[in-house]
């Protein structure tokens, strides 16, 4: 094996960037599992030093590179949908504050992608209620908050929309429930100008862009 102190790290992190977000946009991995498998695919170990390893905007930048390379002509698509779907339940979810955050709202959904959402009410058991009234039946579980308090439930369940033939693939959704105090700061740009999430307002946004300005791919 070589050693790693004959590589550059720049390239290992360049090589490791790519091979991870081959295995995201094709496999449908998350990020930590696709960038410890590319790590050990790149240099040979199973454990690599943090210095050696890409951070999660690079590889989602060459995940659009490969998406815009040689899925050009399904992406597109299969992203409408899944934020149709998203949009769809924001607006049933609408009395609870609802937020999509993930790859749908970013852009980098593929067909493996499910949609995440984030409601944001004073009372989130009443999110439970509503599902158990609407006769859909999910699965509880349990998400990291996203600012590192501890974890949230989650309600998951599988939904094909009524418009949509038996054979199309139903897709996976996640509600992870918030209180209301939760949303204060959650909603700030990052220093380039992205958001963690967006209400159903900037989703819409989204489509109706999307519908104004076709895919040159």
């Amino acid at each position: 094996m070589v050693r790693k102190s004959h590589f550059d790290p720049q390239r290992v992190r360049e090589e490791i960037a790519i091979a991870a977000a081959r295995m995201i946009a094709e496999d449908g991995l998350d990020y930590a599992t696709a960038k410890r498998k590319a790590a050990r695919q790149v240099v040979g170990e199973t454990r690599v030093a943090g210095e050696w390893l890409p951070d999660n905007d690079q590889i989602e930048e060459e995940i659009r590179e490969y998406q815009s390379l040689f899925q050009g002509d399904s992406q597109p698509a299969l992203l409408r949908r899944l934020r149709c779907i998203a949009l769809d339940w924001m607006e049933r979810l609408a009395p609870f504050n609802p937020y999509l955050t993930g790859a749908v709202l970013g852009g980098t959904a593929g067909e493996h992608s499910d949609v995440h959402l984030q409601a944001f009410c004073d009372n989130p058991k009443e999110v439970a209620i509503y599902f158990l009234n609407a006769n859909i039946q999910y699965d509880v579980s349990e998400t990291r908050h996203f600012a590192g308090r501890g974890y949230v439930e989650t309600l998951s369940f599988l939904w094909r929309p009524a418009n949509e033939g038996r054979d199309a693939e139903p897709v996976g959704i996640h509600v992870a429930l918030y209180e209301t105090d939760d949303l204060r700061g959650a909603v700030k740009a990052d220093a380039r100008g992205r958001t963690a999430r967006a209400n159903l307002q900037a989703v819409q946004a989204l489509l109706d862009n999307s519908e104004a300005t076709p895919s040159t791919n």
